[in-house]
This record gives C-alpha cells, sequence and structure tokens, in this order.
C-alpha cells in the first residue's frame, strides 16, 4: 500500500523534473483527497477544520481521553521531492488502516492530521496549517498573497473549500485534549547516512529568523569609467555583507555553539544588470537557524549591524524588509525514551539528533503538547528532486511510529 500511495503521489505533482504541489493549491488538493478517499474505504472518520487541515480518526474504546496524533504535510516546494512531508503522512494512514483492518480498537482515539501549507516559500508564513489547527493564525495573515501567483491566502482558502471567515471563530485543538503528537519525515541533512542508521530520534527542532526580501539598492553605472571611489557597487557591498556574517557563524561554531546561515537567492536583476555594468541593484535571501533563541537575536543583530557598516562603507542602502521568525521547540524526553527502548525491543538502530528544518511538530511542543519526531534516512538532502529514501528504511521508521502510537493510545 505505501508504494501505491507514493505512486499516486508522484502522478499528482511530477512536473517533468521533481515535485510541485503548491500550497492550496490542485495538487495539495488532490493528495488531500487521495487520504481522504483511502481512509473512507477503510471506515475511518474524516473531518476538516475551517482552514482545510484533515482529521482522520480511529475512534478508542473511551472518547473522552486525550487523543494521540500522528501527522505531516503533502504539500511541496517547487520542484522538489516526493518524501518530505509525504512519508510522515503516509505512514499514519498506513498505520490507522491497519489497525482497522485488524478490528484494533485503542483505549484512546488516534488521529492522523494532514496540515495544509507547511512549506512557507509559498506563504511566508511558518506552519500555516498546524497554527491554523490551534487558532493561532493572526486575522491578518490571510491577506498574504501567495509567492507564485499573486493570490492571497484567504482566496486561495476559499478555491479549495475552506472558510477563512471563520478564522478566529471556529473551534479549534484543544492542547490539553491530546495526549501527544508524534510525526514522522525524512531526514533532511546526511546525519543518518553518514552513521549508517535507519531512523533518527529527534530532540528539538530549530527555530529561525529571515529575511525573504532583502534588497541592496546601489547606483548602476558603466564598469569601465567609473573608478572605485565613485561606485555604489550593490554586489560588492552585498558579498562583503555575506563574508561578514560568514565570519560570524565561524566564530559561533569555534565557541561551541550550533546555528546554520544561508543565502538561498542572490542575485541581480536580468533585465538590467550587464557585463558591462556596475550592478545597482541586488535581491537577498537570509535565512538563520538555531535550536538557541537567544543565538538567534543576536544574529539577527549582526544582520542589522552589518547591513549599516555596508550602506556607509559601499554608498548603497539596504533595504532588509519584514523579518519572519520561528520560535525553537524541544522534543518531550519521555517520549525519546519510549522511542529508544521499543526500538532497541525490535532491533532498531536509532540515534539521537537535532532537527535543523522546521516541522509542523514544532506548533504542537510550543502548544505544551508533549511531542517527538522520528527521523528516516535519506539520500540526496531535501527540497530537491533527488530525495532517495529506501522503502526498507520507511518501513522501519513506520513500525516504531506504530508501536509508540499503539502504546500511547493503549
Amino acid at each position: 500500500m505505501a508504494n501505491r500511495v507514493f505512486d499516486r503521489l508522484h502522478d499528482i505533482g511530477f512536473d517533468g523534473r521533481g515535485m510541485t504541489r503548491p500550497s492550496y493549491g490542485e495538487g495539495e488538493n488532490r493528495a488531500h483527497a487521495l487520504f481522504e478517499d483511502i481512509a473512507r474505504e477503510h471506515g475511518l472518520e474524516i473531518r476538516r477544520d475551517w482552514a482545510s487541515n484533515l482529521f482522520i480518526t480511529l475512534p478508542g474504546r473511551n472518547r473522552d481521553l486525550p487523543v494521540v496524533m500522528t501527522g505531516s504535510h503533502v504539500d511541496t516546494v517547487p520542484c522538489g521531492g516526493n518524501f518530505d512531508g509525504a512519508a510522515g503522512a503516509i505512514a499514519g494512514l498506513l498505520i490507522l488502516c491497519a489497525w482497522a483492518r485488524a478490528a484494533f480498537q485503542p483505549e484512546r482515539d488516534t488521529t492522523l492530521i494532514v496540515t495544509r501549507a507547511e512549506e512557507s516559500v509559498w506563504f511566508p508564513v511558518s506552519y500555516l496549517g498546524s497554527r491554523t489547527a490551534f487558532g493561532l493564525l493572526p486575522a491578518e495573515a490571510l491577506e498574504t498573497p501567495r509567492s507564485d501567483d499573486g493570490v492571497t491566502l484567504r482566496d486561495h482558502m476559499l478555491a479549495c473549500g475552506a472558510h477563512p471567515e471563520l478564522c478566529g471563530k471556529a473551534p479549534v485543538l484543544d492542547p490539553a485534549k491530546i495526549d501527544c503528537f508524534v510525526e514522522l519525515h525524512i531526514e533532511q541533512g546526511p546525519v543518518l547516512l553518514e552513521a549508517d542508521v535507519p531512523v533518527g530520534v529527534v530532540t528539538g527542532i530549530c527555530g529561525s529568523t529571515r529575511y525573504r526580501s532583502a534588497v541592496i539598492h546601489g547606483q548602476y553605472a558603466h564598469s569601465g569609467a567609473t573608478p572605485r571611489r565613485f561606485r555604489s557597487d550593490a554586489v560588492m557591498a552585498g558579498a562583503s555583507m555575506m563574508m561578514a556574517l560568514h565570519e560570524d557563524w565561524k566564530t559561533v561554531e569555534a565557541a561551541g555553539e550550533e546555528m546554520t546561515l544561508t543565502f538561498g537567492v542572490c542575485q541581480t536583476d536580468p533585465a538590467q544588470a550587464n557585463f558591462a555594468a556596475v550592478p545597482g541593484k541586488l535581491d537577498l535571501v537570509i535565512d538563520i537557524r538555531s535550536r538557541d533563541e537567544a543565538l538567534l537575536e543576536r544574529m539577527n543583530t549582526r544582520v542589522i549591524e552589518q547591513a549599516r557598516r555596508v550602506e556607509a562603507e559601499f554608498s548603497v542602502r539596504v533595504d532588509l524588509g519584514p523579518r519572519t521568525q520561528s520560535t525553537p521547540a524541544v522534543m518531550d524526553e519521555t517520549i525519546q525514551a519510549q522511542v529508544k527502548e521499543l526500538a532497541a525491543e525490535m532491533g532498531i538502530a536509532v540515534v539521537s539528533m537535532a532537527s535543523g528544518a522546521g516541522h509542523d511538530a514544532a506548533t504542537f511542543a510550543g502548544q505544551g503538547v508533549p511531542t517527538e519526531m522520528l527521523f528516516v534516512r535519506n539520500e540526496n538532502g531535501s527540497h530537491n528532486p533527488d530525495e532517495s529514501m529506501e522503502m526498507e528504511d520507511f518501513l522501519l521508521g513506520a513500525s516504531l511510529l506504530e508501536r509508540l502510537l499503539r502504546k500511547r493510545a493503549s
């Protein structure tokens, strides 16, 4: 069944090179409908909340007890892979369907949530789906345009049958009524591959500070006729700023602290920049991540300081644009211990590790829900078409998730 669902998702999202299922787009809608159809075939309960997050539940014997939850997302970045998000959603679906086929009824409800819009590349709002599920989305966020078409979140919600008019009014998840949330996900880096271990037990999720639309404004000028002292070179200012922040990163690591720094976009204007011109404009994005909130604030201060420095040194103007951020999350130590105990019983090798990427699990943890993540080994990183998860590793991770959910739900 797992291969069949992965194949169906591939058919839904394939763009000729990788997977493209935009948040609140046709591909994400079709993926949610696929999960709903399979759940209905197995007699599982199905509901959607006001934001069209999908909830699939196997009822427990005592429905008054706090619910056990698992889940992930099925939207992708542009030209992404077929396992990011989908692996966790499929694992949860497999478990509930298997329990239903075996007529197994847990003591408490067990629910899979397939969240909307986890990939914030489409709407610059972190954890959009899980935040709507808890009623944490401010109403003004509904006017955020999607990056590819400029249509607002509100209108995209309406187009797929959601009810944005109920934002702030509809019933939402109550943390006190959730026993735990466990998210399975592919690892998006090389740690498990290097360790030759199939499953990771996540200790924490990094937070972030980001500038998604920074612009350095200089002055276009003739490349041969303009001496350095007369230049307002946006590219040189950007290069100086990036290298200075990179040196800060090295200093942080030398002090034993953990963070990452990425400039995922750095480009001149293709319509005006050319071989014979001093570049007058540079678009830049800055992405800093760490599990240390104080370190994120320190680095944010350094970004601002470096922006002011290059303005003076290179005669440019730096517009950082709006800052977006997410809060680090700590995973539940009791559940981590349960995972390791179960893994030992099952003969599955695991290692403890942090998550450098953000996940909906961070929202659950931030609301006080006991939360854990399981990583499955994956080659070639993530957010690219070459994600390469072995089915054997996936089934090991899903089996471990099943044992954990069964333990918590019983």
